[in-house]
């Protein structure tokens, strides 16, 4: 054992520190009062502190895509980046999510309605709620995010059928302590305070006291003359307020259960039956403050798969978010401040959706919607972070594995184009961000016609990430089984092609389609197999730079309208267009589009010398590409492509450098013999074919 030992002082004086100077501490109403006018900020309703919230953990503004991206997402610094969401079309829901968040703080509309996740399963609309939530609980304990709320002490000095248990009692729905002042003097205090607030918002309170503190302040006024003070200063506490889920207390998750078994009262609560022989049925005091609506208030309420609830059953909603207002059983209303946030999937919400009966619900929910990921490379570190977050130890996950898993997911969830000029694969790979200057793709409008074309929007429907991620899973059980140290795309596709039509969330009806979205997924591996493989076998650095500034030469000679002076014979020639096609065929550049690529790179090396950069091809990526193909071309007819699938047909020594060359580019050595023999016998076969 090494490092340091971890003792227990140490970690009491860690958690101690953790915690704020405050937690245990009573205050007296006349210091919250002077707090607020020092600090507006610990008044701020439910909307107001959860915006403050996203941006307390940072931002940061991609102009591009004009998407706030807030790090509690991006980045996750409370769990080291574990749990970070990727994928651009996450983070504009994240982004809309919380312009609905912020809007509700303005008092624009928001904050009367059900933010509702729609999206298909697996797409983090799950995720990003508990993240919602975990964070929320650690800004209440910071500084800035601080909320306080009372507690009635000394009740049985003054009402005489006070049961002794309940001499001192927390505000059962823990309100602002501002609630306690009237409203008209609470209206000047908040005049005041919004003077003082340096926020986008202004702080409004008018809400009621609970049933239950309505109660014990009628029966305190009327024993001190209505000498508001002297019942503020005798009988009330003012205590810190931690949001924590475990205890229900400004943060709850309201899950749907057997439709026979659903009553209100667990949104609402219901009669505390234990002190009705105390106190009788029609007291306030013999209210149970336990539903989910009030255990949220002040924080969050999160409803859980909402829409599979009743219809019947939803309509408490409409009073939750339209009057902000809670109306139970055998109790007065109640009023609530609380971010109502649904989450949903697909099948749910068209069945709403077409429910005339749910017309008013419907208009009351703003929806926001979390598709999957639709770039693959984004996708890939999804499964990335899966692994990470894991116990995977001794496995080497092989290059292009998890990318091309997660081009098989993104396959699946992108519309078909309806152009000719694009198929499925180059549109995802536009997503992706691979399009070269001399590309006719323009990915926003392509996005706008799969969006027209969806029934709710791309990225709505296919293959969830569970399912992948399960596959890959289980392809790294099966690798460690066979004792192969490696996970290879070849052995997830393989697992992708077993399982699909056992998984119980794809349709039968797109077996067919999934299963040749695979094989194109496999011919698009075979061609990067194939180019590390010619990588390995034919890469020279020297010949590169030797054939790229031989192309710039007879570029810049065939845009100056120059000749060239021959390194051979000395003679001026012209500029060698056989040549120069030879590198330029290599990207599928057409005849009628050269002018443009090498006016293209051109400006490239004008640029770079401009700073004083020195020309290297290995810097511009296609044209990097095109070298290495044509020195490939070059060198292959010397290379027995046969001889790459058996270790016995050729000289260990090559072998060994081989193997290297592909180890130094991220394989394994036994992934490196895997890709030799299997890019080997793909090239021997097209080598037959021609």
């Amino acid at each position: 054992m090494t490092g340091d030992i971890e003792t227990l002082e140490k970690l009491s004086t860690d958690y101690k520190e953790s915690m704020p100077e405050d937690l245990r501490e009573t205050k007296s109403f006349d210091w919250y009062l002077e707090e607020a006018y020092r600090d507006p900020k610990i008044t701020r309703n439910a909307h107001q502190r959860v915006a403050d919230m996203f941006d307390y953990y940072g931002t940061a503004y991609d102009e591009t895509e004009g998407v706030v991206e807030y790090q509690l997402a991006s980045e996750d610094p409370l769990g080291d980046g574990e749990n970070t969401f990727y994928g651009k079309v996450i983070h504009q829901s994240i982004h809309e999510f919380v312009n609905k968040v912020k809007s509700g703080a303005r008092r624009l509309g928001p904050e009367r309605r059900i933010k509702l996740l729609l999206g298909p399963v697996g797409s983090g609309k799950s995720h990003f709620d508990k993240q919602v939530r975990k964070y929320f609980e650690d800004y209440t304990l910071q500084e800035e995010g601080r909320m306080y709320t009372f507690r009635w002490t000394n009740l049985c000095d003054v009402i005489k059928d006070q049961d002794p248990t309940d001499d001192a009692v927390r505000s059962p729905m823990n309100q602002d302590p501002l609630v306690l002042l009237p409203l008209e003097q609470r209206l000047t205090v908040l005049e005041d305070v919004n003077e003082r607030l340096d926020a986008p918002y202004t702080i409004q309170n008018e809400q009621s006291l609970d049933p239950e503190s309505e109660f014990y302040m009628d029966k305190l006024l009327a024993y001190y003359d209505d000498d508001l003070q002297a019942v503020l200063e005798n009988h009330v506490e003012i205590v810190r307020l931690i949001a924590d889920e475990n205890k229900r207390q400004s943060l709850e998750t309201f899950e749907p259960k057997d439709k026979k078994n659903q009553d209100e009262t667990e949104l609402t609560g219901d009669v505390n039956y234990s002190k009705i022989a105390v106190y009788g049925e029609s007291d306030p005091r013999a209210f149970d403050y336990s539903g989910a609506f009030c255990n949220a208030n002040r924080g969050i309420f999160s409803g859980e798969e909402l829409l599979k609830l009743q219809r019947e059953f939803l309509y408490d909603f409409l009073h939750a978010t339209q009057e902000m207002t809670i109306k139970p059983k055998n109790n007065p209303r109640i009023d609530i401040d609380q971010v109502i946030v649904g989450r949903t999937n697909m099948p749910e919400y068209k069945d709403k959706k077409g429910d005339e009966k749910m017309e008013a619900f419907n208009d009351r929910t703003k929806r926001i919607d979390f598709p999957y990921v639709l770039s693959y490379e984004q996708e890939s570190l999804i499964y990335d972070k899966m692994l990470s977050n894991a116990d995977v130890p001794d496995i080497n996950v092989e290059p292009h594995t998890l990318e091309m898993a997660g081009l098989f997911g993104v396959l699946t969830r992108i519309e078909e184009p309806d152009t000719e000029t694009i198929d499925l694969l180059s549109k995802a790979k536009a997503y992706n961000g691979e399009i070269d200057e001399g590309d006719d793709i323009d990915v926003k409008k392509l996005r706008e016609e799969a969006a027209a074309k969806a029934e709710i929007g791309e990225g709505m429907v296919g293959i969830s990430p569970r399912f992948i991620g399960d596959e890959i899973a289980e392809a790294i059980m099966d690798s460690k089984h066979r004792q192969r140290g490696f996970l290879s795309p070849l052995t997830v596709f393989n697992f992708f092609e077993e399982n699909l039509e056992h998984h119980g969330s794809i349709p039968e009806d797109n077996f067919e389609k999934y299963y040749r979205y695979l094989e194109t997924v496999r011919e698009e591996y075979r061609e990067r197999a194939i180019e590390d493989v010619r990588h390995a076998l034919a890469y020279d650095i020297d010949e590169i730079q030797r054939q790229g500034e031989k192309y710039m030469d007879h570029v810049m000679a065939y845009i100056d309208d120059d000749t060239i002076e021959d390194s051979l014979t000395g003679r001026e020639q012209e500029p060698d267009e056989t040549f120069l096609r030879s590198v330029e065929e290599k990207l599928d550049v057409p005849e009628d589009r050269k002018n443009d690529f090498r006016q293209e790179v051109s400006n490239w090396v004008s640029r770079r010398a401009r700073e004083g950069e020195a020309f290297n091809p290995q810097d511009n990526e296609r044209l990097r590409r095109a070298l290495e193909r044509k020195l490939w071309e070059d060198k292959k007819h010397n290379i027995n492509f046969s001889a790459l699938v058996s270790a016995s047909d050729v000289d260990d020594d090559e072998r060994s450098s081989w193997i290297d060359a592909l180890i130094e580019q991220g394989y394994s050595e036994g992934g490196a013999k895997e890709v030799l023999e299997f890019a080997g016998a793909e090239v021997a076969k097209a080598e037959i074919e021609d």
